[in-house]
C-alpha cells in the first residue's frame, strides 16, 4: 500500500498514518442550527474546497500556495469567498415553507480564470460563478470618480479610462436559476461528463438539464404510482458515471440500484442493469427496510466499481456484476443491538455520504460520536479515526479509536452505550488527487492529510 494508495491504518510497514491539518468554524457548546455543515465538496484540482450550511450559505476555502518562509503551511486551506446561496421561502400553494439548507454542491470543471458551482436546496438549483477582481477602471468620461453623472456641458475633452489595482475582491454571481421543476424535495445533483448538462433527483424523479437552459428540463425517471397509496419506494441519490455520458444510476429506499442508458430511451423508466443483494432471511427485523435503505451512491473515479452506503454498511460493487457487492465493509456493526433506540431519537433515518480515495484504493464513510471510518480495499484493513479538537494539534497523529460493545473494556476502548449520537459525520470529502481529507462534523470542517504531505 505504498504511495498514493492509502488507507489510513495503524502504522506499519508503507501504512499510511494520518494527521491534524486544520480545523475550521467556531467552539461554540450551543451550536446554531443554521451553522450546521450540510455538504462538502472539493473541485475537481483539489484546490478549492467548498461547504454548504443548514443557514442557505456557501463557504469556498482556497489552498494556500507553497511559501519559503513557511514551509509547513502548505495545504492550508483559507476562506476565499463566502455568500448567501439561498434564502427561505414559502410555497402558498401548498402552504409550505422550503428550508434554505444546502443539500448539494456540485462544481464544474474549470473552462477559464472563474469557477463555476452548482448549489441546490430542496426545489431551487443555482449556477454560481466565482471570480477574481483585482483592477479598476478610472477616469470615465460622462461619471465622476464617486460615480455620479457629469453634466454632459461640462464635458470638454474625452478621456481614455486607465485599470489601475485595487485590493483583491472576490465575487459570487448566481448566473442561472433552475426552478420549479421538482414538487418533491432535491436529494442529488450530478454534472454529466459531456459538461454540459446535469441531473437532479428528488424522491420520485430524475430531470435532466441543460446548463445554459433554465426554463425547461427533461424527466428523465418517473417512478410516481398513479395511486399515491401504492408507493413502495423512493429514490435516494443519482449520479452519472464520470466518463460515459449516457450512464447514470440511482438508488432507492430499498435498497436496490439501477443503472439506466439514456441510449435506450428517452424515458429511463426501464433499467439496463439492477443491483441488488438478496436479503438473509435469518437476520430479517423491524428494522430491516429502514437500515437497507441506501443514503448515498458514488461511481469510483475509474468508473468500474460503484459504492453504495446504507445504515449499517459500505458496499462496493462492480458494474459487470448485478447479483451482489464484491466488497461489503461494516461501518458500525456495533449499533445492530441498538436499532430500537435509534428508532426512537430518529437517529436511524440519518443519511450517511461516502467518498472513494483519489486511486479508488480506499474509501471513507461517517460515523456516530465524530468517528469517521476508513476502509483499505487492497489490504482489507480498516480504521477508525476521530475528529476532535482534543487532538487537534499540527501535524499530531491520529490515534484509531476502537468501540467496545459489552464485557471489559480496554483502557482505550470507548462502550458502545456512552457513544454520543448527536456527534454525527454525514459529510466527508477526498482531494481528488492527494490525501487530503474534509470532514464536517457539526459545526466544525476538519481537514487532515498523510503524514508524508
Amino acid at each position: 500500500m505504498a504511495g498514493a494508495g492509502g488507507g489510513g491504518c495503524p502504522a506499519g510497514g508503507n501504512d499510511l498514518q494520518w494527521c491534524f491539518s486544520q480545523v475550521k468554524g467556531a467552539i461554540d457548546e450551543d451550536v446554531a442550527e443554521a451553522d450546521i455543515i450540510s455538504t462538502v465538496e472539493f473541485n475537481y484540482s483539489g484546490d478549492l474546497l467548498a461547504t454548504g450550511d443548514k443557514g442557505g450559505r456557501v463557504v469556498i476555502f482556497q489552498r494556500e500556495q507553497e511559501n519559503k518562509s513557511r514551509p509547513h503551511s502548505r495545504g492550508e486551506y483559507n476562506v476565499y469567498s463566502t455568500f448567501q446561496s439561498h434564502e427561505p421561502e414559502f410555497d402558498y400553494l401548498k402552504s409550505l415553507e422550503i428550508e434554505e439548507k444546502i443539500n448539494k454542491i456540485r462544481w464544474l470543471p474549470q473552462q477559464n480564470a472563474a469557477h463555476f458551482l452548482l448549489s441546490t436546496n430542496d426545489k431551487t438549483i443555482k449556477l454560481w460563478k466565482i471570480s477574481e477582481r483585482d483592477k479598476r477602471a478610472e477616469g470615465y468620461n460622462l461619471k465622476d470618480e464617486d460615480g455620479r453623472l457629469r453634466d454632459p456641458f461640462r464635458i470638454t475633452a474625452l478621456r481614455v479610462p486607465i485599470l489601475k489595482p485595487m485590493d483583491l475582491m472576490v465575487e459570487a454571481s448566481p448566473r442561472r436559476i433552475f426552478a420549479n421543476a421538482h414538487t418533491y424535495h432535491i436529494n442529488s445533483i450530478s454534472v454529466n461528463s459531456d459538461h454540459e448538462t446535469y441531473l437532479s433527483a428528488d424522491d420520485l424523479r430524475i430531470n435532466l438539464w441543460h446548463l445554459e437552459i433554465t426554463d425547461r428540463s427533461f424527466n428523465i425517471v418517473d417512478i410516481k404510482p398513479v395511486n399515491m397509496e401504492e408507493l413502495t419506494e423512493v429514490i435516494t441519490a443519482a449520479e452519472f458515471h464520470p466518463h460515459q455520458c449516457n450512464v447514470f444510476v440511482y438508488s432507492s429506499s430499498k435498497g436496490t440500484i439501477r443503472l439506466c442508458d439514456m441510449r435506450s430511451s428517452a424515458l429511463c423508466d426501464r433499467h439496463s442493469k439492477f443491483f441488488e443483494e438478496p436479503e438473509d432471511p435469518s437476520s430479517r427485523s423491524f428494522f430491516s427496510e429502514i437500515i437497507s435503505s441506501i443514503s448515498d451512491v458514488r461511481f469510483s473515479h475509474s468508473g468500474r466499481y460503484m459504492m453504495t452506503r446504507d445504515y449499517l454498511s459500505v458496499k462496493v460493487w462492480d458494474l459487470n456484476m448485478e447479483s451482489r457487492p464484491v466488497e461489503t465493509h461494516q461501518v458500525h456493526e456495533y449499533l445492530r443491538s441498538k436499532l430500537c433506540s435509534l428508532y426512537e431519537n430518529d437517529c436511524i433515518f440519518d443519511k450517511f455520504e461516502c467518498c472513494w480515495g483519489g486511486s479508488d484504493s480506499a474509501i471513507m464513510t461517517g460515523s456516530y460520536n465524530n468517528f469517521f471510518r476508513m476502509f483499505d480495499r487492497n489490504t482489507r484493513r480498516d480504521v477508525t479515526l476521530e475528529a476532535s479538537r482534543e487532538n487537534s494539534k499540527p501535524r499530531a497523529s491520529l490515534k484509531p479509536r476502537k468501540v467496545c460493545t459489552g464485557g471489559k473494556r480496554k483502557k482505550d476502548e470507548i462502550s458502545v452505550d456512552s457513544l454520543d449520537f448527536n456527534k454525527k459525520i454525514l459529510h466527508t470529502a477526498w482531494h481528488p488527487a492527494e490525501n487530503i481529507i474534509a470532514v464536517a462534523a457539526t459545526n466544525n470542517l476538519y481537514i487532515f492529510q498523510d503524514k508524508v504531505n
